[in-house]
């Protein structure tokens, strides 16, 4: 006889009542978006954050390492990365009761409308007023759709100048640690940084239990390489593996079943831009398989440019086919270019570049601004180390177009003529080149992929529950219960029992 309720119902019960995971601060109520993990469920966890570092890190110990970095980080960070501008999403409240959602999100829910992700704040507004949408709690009128910024934001100690966010990505800790990491790895590419770790982004109404969280635990790698050698050596290896792909192409035309491509083909047509890229989502479609989803109930769609994030050239989404919740990201695919180096460059003065030695030296010449130094100090006193270190930011070649064509040129707010500078040109022996590494990311959230494994595994059979788990995700491998509590048994079955604990 089978339990009544969706299949998502049954695995949450489940994972209450046997200790996997549950709503956190459920003593005062609990707040939407956060999780704790029981006995069953933090085994569980752990063990899917170690295969995960079989599948995607150690394989690859000879290019790919793993590093650890603090989750708040200066604001200055996150400044440079984009997110305070751009890491957004669209909330509107209602007039009556106060209550907040996620704009694009309601709409979908309550009109059935789909691919509102790149709307702007004024066309859901005019949806909202076009299709009669209200406040599903009251009925209430809803507001003017506006920005709402996912990043939570706190001080470092007692001074309120010091802003900081808790990071809601990994990523960021990896760039700005990406030079130290490259000279350790003895300035090799390609390399890629690894990192598991808790993440935070203050989601406006998460309201799909573990699927949407305000703080989860995320897998990441970011894989440098060089953009005018961008060839993945490991290709070959997955080059005849077949994906289910939404291409941009396809989502334009209005086309809704994915195309199947090897991956080999996918990179020759440009249909994934990145070699790095095509080569993680192969191994992503095995690793989703082999946490029991099969590959009929799991494809990759393409962001629309509209839809991709501030910082990504290209964007798949990989999507498991769930019971109540039908197609859900399980891992993102970011081609990043150089978007994060060169923003952190720009903002911290600090050459983030690589140099690659030439097989024969070139010869050219170059524009080499060099500042009048007293000249510089008599103008602007005090300011001059800003000024000079302002003027060390910009391009030469810029800085010789804007003072032939305007006589000045601006260095972080101050004006700098003809006097203060001088312009020559030098001829250069070059024996290598410095460039930005461009970026592959694939990226995964732990507690997502828990859930996937349970309701993928969850069955019934007489109606009892069975969990089906792949043996490596399995939080307990052998239990040693004795039959009868005598004739020596407890104690027999306790000496196996740390026999078996004892060899792991």
């Amino acid at each position: 006889m089978e339990r009544r309720g969706d299949k998502a119902e049954k695995v949450v019960e489940l994972a209450h009542r046997r200790g996997f995971f549950w709503p956190s601060t459920e003593l005062y109520g609990g707040v939407g978006g956060f999780l704790d993990f029981g006995p069953l469920g933090a085994a569980m966890k752990r063990k899917l954050e170690e295969k995960w570092r079989r599948w995607f890190v150690l394989r690859h110990q000879d290019f790919i390492v793993e590093v650890e970095t603090p989750v708040v980080m200066l604001g200055k960070v996150f400044e440079a990365s984009g997110h305070v501008k751009h890491f957004t999403d669209f909330v509107v409240s209602c007039a009556s009761c106060g209550r907040k959602y996620r704009a694009d999100h309601l709409i979908e829910e309550t009109t059935g409308l789909t691919g509102l992700e790149g709307l702007s704040a004024e066309e859901l507004s005019g949806l909202i007023e076009e299709r009669g949408v209200n406040c599903p709690e009251c009925g209430g009128r809803l507001e003017e759709v506006r920005p709402f910024n996912l990043l939570f934001r706190t001080y470092i100690g007692p001074y309120t100048e010091n802003v900081a966010y808790a990071r809601p990505e990994a990523a960021q800790g990896m760039f700005v640690n990406f030079s130290r990491v490259f000279r350790v790895m003895r300035e090799k590419l390609p390399l890629g940084i690894a990192q598991v770790g808790r993440v935070l982004r203050n989601e406006i109404s998460p309201r799909q239990g573990p699927i949407r969280l305000r703080e989860f635990t995320i897998m990441e790698i970011e894989l440098f390489f060089d953009p005018e050698d961008p060839s993945c050596h490991l290709l070959g290896e997955v080059a005849d593996v077949e994906l289910r792909l939404l291409t941009e192409e396809d989502l334009e035309a209005g086309r809704r079943e994915p195309r199947r491509v090897k991956v080999g083909d996918a990179v020759e047509r440009g249909l994934i831009k990145a070699e790095w890229n095509a080569y993680f989502m192969a191994l992503s479609k095995g690793f989703l398989e082999s946490l029991g989803v099969s590959p009929e109930n799991q494809m990759f769609i393409a962001k629309l440019p509209a839809e991709r994030a501030h910082y990504a050239a290209q964007v798949y989404d990989q999507v498991v086919k769930l019971d109540r919740w039908g197609w859900v990201e399980v891992s993102g695919h970011a081609y990043r270019t150089d978007y994060d180096l060169k923003g952190h460059m720009e903002a911290s003065g600090q050459d983030l570049r690589v140099f690659r030695r030439l097989e024969a030296p070139v010869t050219y010449r170059r524009t080499v601004v060099k500042p009048m130094v007293e000249v510089v100090k008599d103008s602007f006193g005090d300011e001059a180390p800003k000024v000079l270190r302002e003027l060390s930011r910009l391009d030469a070649e810029r800085v010789k177009e804007e003072l032939e064509a305007r006589g000045f040129v601006e260095a972080g707010g101050f004006k700098l003529t003809k006097e203060h500078l001088q312009v020559r040109e030098e001829e250069v022996k070059d024996t290598g080149r410095r460039f930005i590494p461009h970026v592959a990311e694939p990226s995964f959230g732990a507690e997502r992929l828990i859930y996937v494994a349970m309701e993928y595994a969850y069955t019934e059979r007489e109606g009892r529950v069975v969990l089906k788990l792949p043996l490596d995700l399995a939080p307990l491998e052998a239990v040693v219960l004795p039959l009868v509590s005598r004739d020596g048994l407890p104690e027999l079955a306790r000496r196996v029992y740390r026999l078996l604990a004892d060899s792991g």
